[in-house]
């Protein structure tokens, strides 16, 4: 039998890495530009980088300090500037923000004094404190922040400022098209996973009939074909919202394409360079996504389509943590963590390839799916209605699997994102699907 004191000594180990690794990240991406352009609004989708920064530290200081250990506020007075709902994203440029050295000075603060509360809190007692589940919760919040951060770069205008290693080349992939995914039941969601957020829980039994789902995402050379074939000219690919969309912003490609002749550019974090035709396709909407697979005699996946091929192990009928079991995600499992700033080509990471031979599930790019963002049965909000539960409905539709943008921490198998169809900016591809006949 386990040793509680032993499980909750390796949780809070887990928690400091995780906290230290998050802001690691986050100072790279303040510290690689300078002031005007941490203060600078570069898309109205996007907050100010200093926003983000002040933020990250406010959510530590109320959740962690306050909320956690009881302690009296420190800046009390910038927490409606830093509130996500009081202010919409385009507003935020035009409130009085902290400088940036100010707000630097303020998120290293509340650091230290999370980290000595870290060390002192029990992991047991509360929700918040169960399995130190407000310092993961955290961890991931700054993780999130980070990849929206990165978002930010990649809408920047200007000379490139971050740079990493591209992920290892790898022999084009042959192996098969679409896997077979049994019909059946299987246990979607968790209800055991420590950190794993209000949306995820709790476990429960789905029933999927059998369908055949795409071996790798859907490359950049397989959409190019898509376009070359005239999908946004023609209507019957797309729902009418979709086309109405399309023709209202006059797309014609991925954003950040465009064409050069006979070839196709795309703008890469402030370098231009030829799209590459085997990595995943980065950067559409979901109507771009369901318009590609209506023209392709395919569908996109069912979130819980999505979740039984990435989780779902036929030899033992049970659900894993992730496509390759139950152990947390290394270098050779998948492209996460932004130590590549770009998907890995199709096939790559075969040591991560699920039971059933379906790849690069996890990491590389968040794939859209053919469902809205719903609550789980028996869900219950925790630890604010605010995460999630606000945005449940027909509006956001799911995106499964995390991106290379995104750090382990903040992506399982069972971990749910969400956005509006129309977003683009964010780093979204995406898999077919189709129903097995029977």
């Amino acid at each position: 039998m386990t040793d509680p004191a032993l499980d909750a000594e390796a949780l809070r180990e887990r928690a400091v890495a995780s906290l230290i690794t998050a802001r690691d990240r986050t100072t790279l991406l303040t510290s690689c530009v300078d002031g005007p352009d941490l203060t600078a609004q570069h898309s109205p989708l996007m907050s100010p980088l200093v926003w983000d920064l002040a933020h990250i530290g406010n959510q530590e200081e109320q959740w962690l300090l306050r909320a956690v250990a009881g302690q009296e506020a420190i800046r009390p007075e910038i927490d409606t500037l830093y509130d996500a709902f009081e202010h919409p994203r385009a507003e935020r440029p035009k409130l009085p923000l902290l400088p940036p050295e100010e707000a630097r000075r303020y998120a290293a603060d509340v650091r230290g004094r999370a980290l000595d509360v870290l060390e002192t809190t029990a992991f047991h007692g509360t929700r918040l404190t169960e399995a130190g589940f407000a310092f993961g919760m955290i961890a991931q919040h700054e993780q999130q922040h980070d990849e929206t951060m990165l978002i930010t770069h990649q809408l920047r205008r200007g000379p490139q400022a971050l740079t990493a290693p591209d992920p290892e080349p790898v022999p084009l992939f042959t192996g098969p098209a679409e896997v077979l995914v049994p019909g059946g039941p299987f246990t979607m969601g968790t209800s055991d996973e420590p950190w794993a957020l209000d949306n995820e829980r709790p476990a429960h039994r789905r029933e999927v009939a059998p369908f055949r789902i795409d071996t790798t995402p859907v490359t950049n050379a397989a959409y190019r074909a898509f376009i070359e074939d005239g999908g946004y000219d023609e209507p019957r690919w797309w729902t009418a919202e979709g086309w109405a969309h399309v023709r209202r912003n006059s797309l014609t490609a991925p954003l950040f394409w465009r064409r050069d002749g006979r070839q196709w550019l795309r703008r890469r974090f402030g370098v231009t360079e030829v799209v590459p035709p085997d990595e995943p396709v980065l950067h559409v909407c979901w109507y771009e996504a369901d318009a590609y697979a209506r023209w392709a005699g395919r569908r996109l996946p069912t979130e819980a389509e999505w979740e039984k091929a990435a989780r779902y192990d036929p030899a033992g009928d049970r659900s894993m943590r992730y496509p390759w079991g139950d152990a947390d995600p290394g270098p050779g499992h998948a492209n996460l963590g932004q130590r590549h700033l770009r998907p890995a080509p199709a096939g790559s990471y075969p040591a991560g390839e699920s039971p059933l031979g379906v790849r690069q599930l996890i990491g590389d790019v968040w794939e859209w799916t053919a469902s809205d963002f719903l609550p789980y049965p028996g869900f219950r909000a925790f630890p604010y209605k605010e995460y999630s539960e606000v945005f449940f409905g027909p509006e956001h539709k799911v995106l499964r699997g995390g991106s290379f943008a995104v750090d382990p921490v903040a992506c399982r198998g069972t971990f749910r994102n969400w956005d509006l169809p129309v977003r683009r900016q964010i780093f979204s591809g995406f898999r077919t699907a189709r129903s097995e006949e029977v």
